[in-house]
């Protein structure tokens, strides 16, 4: 499967109606041969996949979220991060008839240029800037082909004009008898004399040009009429060279086979609604939503062990306490003993006798092999145990409620992890908190830290949404300001949500849709209906020594909403 320049064409035209001064929020390291980018456009939030993987390279839209598959970052995403992340796609152009594109972007480090080149065998990811190569995926050196170096540091150099090929426009029949002729064996099929003779044509062009010229799309060279040849490669190639684009996928058995930027008839066709669809049905999604379930099972492992562990420690601590009148009965035990000692006999093991006249008498048991002094110092001992206990377990009863809820919230994290930094951010807080059994994990190298998401509301209030413990954190406690609205799901594990206030008359449409976000960031997003408390950050407060982002409020009010994600806000 390749890429044909016009297919190259169709995305360009794609990528500039769509793309083009779209800012780039992330770059993700999908896999060892490709990187995506996640580009905020008109409104919306486009992954572009850019593949160097020499048996299918590609570029094109992906049909949904791109997943990072990759625990530590290429040098090529590195660079990636430092000169495109954050920057704005300013032109898609395509040389003339070439398989390769490249994408300017004005970054936060100057203007700088994405090469793909999506040639089998030959493809590769670049970034330039000002011509000269920052890194690439496939690294290209001197004993490997002496005319075109791709290596860091080096002036990029494009693949070489193309010459001796035919011009579509301007070709004739008897330059394609003359390609008919070049056949060296009576079986040698037309399809494949074509590609290389003439610009522009894929193995999927050519077969379409001599079935409409055949009607047979394997017809051999000496079977083929150059006329009809000609007619037929004239009626190909004349909505493509007016970029008149008709995208859709080639069918066989039932199966998406190939694709192609004008529709084919010696297969089944179907149409696909862009160039980057098409592509997708062919290629399949890149990675699904289950992309990071093997990664996260260990962690979700340490999170039940350590639940289990803080739920019976709590049940324990709960067991243990008791209630006002048990600790009187130990107390009153032990000086009742005292005061009927001498009338005890030796191995004597029960005593009954009454406290107080308005109660019934307290059936005391003894242990005959000690002395009256000794049983009552016992229960002495055990009432100043209990009391002490009284005094310190229900603040460690409170503690381990606590560490329990932020369990709970790093539950949700781990659920709602869509990359390597978001799901090892559960690990570093596993670990710091002593949760975490076995070998330590490091930190990933070179991911850094997942950061909260950031909305503009449709009327211009910028909207933070923190998507785990440190992000919520971080919005509540770092970025918000005090007259900021903060909303949260109530009693469950989830997203802060802060509306800024911009010195604007916050409405009640916007507090109900943000607190439709903060509903779907939640353990809750499942629910169909759930409450969600909104305040001002002013009465927001961290709990001492409680996990991040883990708060107390007060002075809140509640709306009962539907959960919905951030799309409702554009």
């Amino acid at each position: 499967m390749s890429f044909d320049s016009f297919v190259i064409s169709a995305l360009v035209d794609e990528f500039t109606r769509v793309l083009l001064g779209g800012r780039v929020q992330d770059v993700i390291d999908v896999d060892d041969m490709g990187l995506g980018l996640e580009i905020y456009s008109s409104r919306e939030r486009h992954y572009l996949y850019m593949s160097a993987d020499a048996r299918d390279p590609r570029v094109h839209l992906a049909d949904g979220k791109l997943r990072r598959g990759l625990m530590k970052p290429t040098q090529l995403g590195l660079m990636f991060r430092r000169y495109v992340e954050h920057g704005v796609v300013a032109h898609v152009v395509q040389p003339d008839w070439e398989r390769l594109l490249s994408i300017d972007i004005d970054g936060p480090q100057g203007d700088v240029t994405i090469v793909v080149e999506a040639m089998p065998r030959r493809a590769n990811v670049l970034l330039l800037k000002d011509g000269i190569i920052l890194d690439c995926l496939n690294r290209v050196g001197p004993d490997d082909n002496r005319y075109r170096l791709s290596l860091p540091n080096h002036q990029y150099v494009p693949p070489p004009p193309l010459r001796e090929q035919l011009d579509p426009r301007a070709a004739s029949a008897a330059d394609l008898e003359r390609v008919l002729d070049s056949a060296e064996k009576d079986a040698t099929q037309t399809r494949r004399l074509l590609p290389g003779r003439i610009l522009g044509l894929s193995p999927i062009i050519a077969r379409e040009v001599v079935f409409r010229a055949a009607g047979n799309a394997n017809a051999k060279a000496r079977e083929t009429d150059s006329a009809r040849l000609l007619e037929a490669l004239q009626r190909v190639m004349s909505p493509l060279l007016a970029r008149d684009w008709q995208p859709g996928v080639g069918r066989e058995h039932g199966v998406a086979t190939c694709f192609s930027a004008t529709p084919l008839t010696f297969l089944p066709w179907d149409a696909a609604e862009s160039m980057s669809a098409a592509i997708t049905r062919v290629y399949g999604s890149i990675r699904g939503a289950d992309a990071y379930d093997e990664a996260k099972r260990q962690v979700q492992d340490a999170l039940a062990n350590a639940t289990a562990r803080l739920t019976g420690k709590l049940e324990s601590l709960e067991s243990g306490l008791k209630d006002d009148s048990e600790l009187e009965r130990l107390r009153q035990s032990g000086e009742l003993i005292l005061a009927y000692q001498y009338a005890l006999d030796a191995g004597q093991d029960r005593l009954q006798a009454t406290y107080d006249p308005a109660a019934p008498p307290l059936d005391i048991i003894l242990n005959p092999k000690l002395s009256p002094l000794e049983n009552a110092q016992n229960y002495f001992r055990k009432y100043a145990k209990a009391k002490s206990a009284a005094r310190a377990v229900p603040d460690l009863i409170t503690e381990t409620q606590v560490e329990l809820d932020f369990l709970a919230q790093l539950k949700t994290d781990l659920a709602s992890a869509a990359n390597w930094p978001e799901i090892d951010e559960v690990i570093q807080h596993l670990q710091a908190r002593g949760h975490w059994q076995g070998k330590t994990s490091k930190r990933i190298g070179g991911a850094g830290s997942s950061g909260p998401l950031r909305v503009v509301s449709r009327d211009g209030f910028v909207i933070w949404i923190g998507r785990n413990s440190r992000q919520n954190d971080k919005v509540t406690f770092k970025t918000a300001n005090r007259q900021d609205i903060w909303l949260h799901a109530r009693g469950a594990p989830g997203a802060h949500v802060i509306i800024r206030n911009d010195g604007r008359r916050i409405s009640d449409d916007l507090i109900a849709q943000a607190a439709a976000v903060a509903a779907h960031y939640s353990r809750r997003q499942s629910d169909r209906q759930v409450a969600v408390d909104y305040t001002r950050v002013k009465y927001v407060r961290a709990i001492k020594g409680a996990g991040p982002g883990m708060v107390t409020y007060r002075n809140e009010q509640t709306l009962t909403v539907k959960p919905q994600d951030e799309s409702i806000l554009h």
